[in-house]
């Protein structure tokens, strides 16, 4: 696992960046390999992941990882986790009097968690003993030790939790270090009282108890890299925890100067127990959110699949060969960080790797630090089928949905793009036409599976800058990875043909091909625009006054907005596809 690489610190702020988080982890353990046999992967791992040493000896390998979320959030988790456990000390104890306990029943755990539970004990051990507590566990020395995957591979458990999982850690497979968990205990998980709804709510957290904790955690993590390239961050963007990201990233900020800082804005298909106050909220949450922490990030992503931010959002994001349901948190996070496993593969290459900087310089051109993401999830291609084959038969439309509720404008004008495909193990990147044969298109006569990618990417986008990756392999969908997928799709993700008959019982889906892309264009200024205007329709002294409650000021509030319009005005294009600036405009206006 060790090597020089440079390392990346992932914060997690909010309920659902954690259950997208979650996930992210999860792919990321799926993908890890002990065997001393195998060759090293083209993702290095040790950039997200830290090895450490429990205070009984044993080495550990944990995600260097700062999560926030609120009280009552965490259910069966336990804060400090269970890696570093030194059990009760009971030396301080000197009461010698009678003691009456009461004792609260834990809650359920689901049957995924269970089985953990009795890997943990040394039970469900037909082959391998693995009664080691920590796992995965590795040394400085190459070791063949399976990690809890492999395990849960092994059982072929057909987990459906879709009616268990309450909170993130419900579904959570690795053990974190006692550093990762922040509980702020301020504001309430549950219920209608305390609880994290406004921006500055958010944005006054940070200071005492929260940020000395905060400050604590990252310097933990910070001090012990070699070669820090950023920070990347997963917030919620509609409740108080986009007024808290924006702190944090202004803290990042000024500390890290220097350092990347890649932020993506999550938010649900829907809340639970909604009403029209808060939805208002939520829309007030996610313009201020966006303007503070593009700000202060290297680029900005809003992640989300809702037809909008604003409080008419069109029908959610459909893919053609998943069937998830879009209301469902488990679900619907699933969708977004098997996208974000290859939006975020550039930086974390074993070789060839770009670094945040980079990434960001690409495509936050001329101060637009808002981008887009898009995916094809999974990438619809016929197992056995070649690279040019797939995308020639996406010719009259790129295969990719909207993962930042944010439309491809169609008109092939783009400031800068990102594309990533990963998970095309096994298949052929090349047509194998025999010799003398005419290539049916352009892209059967090219001699590299990054030509033919950016080929046909430049047929939607003949002027626009464009920057690619390929990885071969896919990302690994491991229990308890819910099984979304259409009955069309085979073992690996690709389509099959014929497809199974109708009745017949199709295989779990193991992997996926994915196909990503990070744009900055023209797109984005309606969608923008869009948010500005729901924030700006009404007088908030009068409509919601209890928002600004807390913070901003007024004339912080109005000032704000200010800066959401012109910044969508940062992305308009006048008709020769040439930008335009805010002076420009502003004489347009006048």
């Amino acid at each position: 696992m060790s090597g020089l690489c440079r390392e990346v610190v992932t914060l997690q702020l909010g309920h659902y960046s954690n259950f997208v988080g979650t996930h992210w982890w999860n792919l990321q353990d799926a993908s890890l390999s002990y065997d001393a046999e195998s060759p090293l992967g083209e993702i290095q791992s040790d950039v997200v992941f830290r090895e450490g040493e429990t205070l009984g000896g044993h080495v550990t390998y944990t995600p260097r990882l700062i999560a926030m979320d609120l009280k009552g959030s965490l259910r069966t988790l336990r804060k400090e986790g269970s890696l570093y456990d030194a059990g009760k000390d009971t030396s301080a104890v000197t009461w010698e009097g009678s003691l009456m306990m009461h004792k609260e029943s834990p809650p359920e755990k689901n049957s995924f968690l269970e089985d953990l539970d009795k890997f943990d004990n040394g039970e469900i051990l037909a082959e391998v003993d693995f009664s080691s507590s920590s796992k995965p566990q590795c040394s400085a020395a190459s070791v063949s030790v399976d990690t809890v995957n492999s395990r849960l591979d092994r059982i072929q458990r057909g987990y459906r939790l879709e009616g268990s999982v309450e909170v993130w850690s419900d579904f959570l497979r690795i053990h974190l270090h006692p550093r990762t968990i922040s509980v702020i205990h301020q504001y309430n998980h549950h219920g209608e009282a305390d609880r994290l709804e406004a921006f500055g709510q958010g944005e006054s957290l940070l200071q005492g108890s929260v940020l000395e904790e905060l400050e604590d955690r990252l310097h933990f993590f910070v001090e012990e890299c070699d070669y820090l390239q950023g920070f990347q961050v997963f917030c919620d963007l509609a409740d108080g925890f986009a007024g808290l990201g924006s702190k944090v990233t202004e803290m990042l900020q000024d500390s890290y100067g220097g350092r990347g800082i890649l932020t993506f804005g999550s938010a649900p298909v829907s809340h639970p127990d909604s009403t029209p106050v808060k939805d208002l909220y939520h829309v007030l949450n996610c313009a201020l959110g966006t303007v503070h922490m593009a700000n202060h990030s290297s680029f900005f992503c809003p992640l989300t699949l809702r037809g909008g931010l604003g409080r008419r959002p069109s029908s959610p994001t459909a893919f053609t060969h998943l069937s998830y349901n879009p209301s469902l948190w488990y679900h619907s996070s699933s969708v977004l960080a098997l996208a974000l496993d290859a939006l975020t593969v550039p930086y974390r290459l074993r070789s060839n790797s770009v670094p945040m900087w980079q990434v960001a310089d690409t495509l936050a051109v001329s101060g637009r630090k808002v981008v887009a993401a898009y995916g094809a999830v999974p990438f619809p291609m016929m197992h056995g089928a070649s690279l040019p084959d797939a995308l020639s038969s996406c010719a009259d439309a790129l295969p990719w949905k909207p993962l930042s509720a944010c439309s491809e404008p169609g008109d092939g004008r783009c400031y800068g793009q990102w594309a990533t495909f990963r998970g095309l193990e096994g298949e052929k990147l090349l047509s194998s036409l025999a010799p003398g044969t005419k290539p049916p298109t352009p892209l059967h006569s090219l001699h590299s599976g990054e030509d033919v990618l950016a080929s046909y990417i430049a047929s939607f986008y003949p002027t626009s800058p464009l920057a690619l990756q390929l990885v071969s392999a896919p990302s690994k969908l491991t229990p308890p990875f819910p099984q979304i997928f259409s009955q069309s799709l085979g073992a690996q993700g690709f389509l099959q043909s014929p497809p199974p008959p109708s009745g017949c019982l199709a295989p779990a889906v193991a992997s996926a091909p994915v196909l990503t892309s990070l744009q900055s264009g023209p797109a984005l200024e309606p969608f923008l625009s869009e948010l500005h205007r729901g924030a700006s329709a009404f007088d908030i002294r009068r409509v919601a006054p209890s928002f600004l409650a807390q913070g901003p000021e007024i004339g912080d509030y109005q000032e704000a907005l200010e800066e959401l319009r012109l910044l969508a005005r940062c992305y308009r294009d006048d008709s020769t596809g040439m930008s335009r600036s805010s002076s420009e405009e502003d004489d347009d206006d006048d």
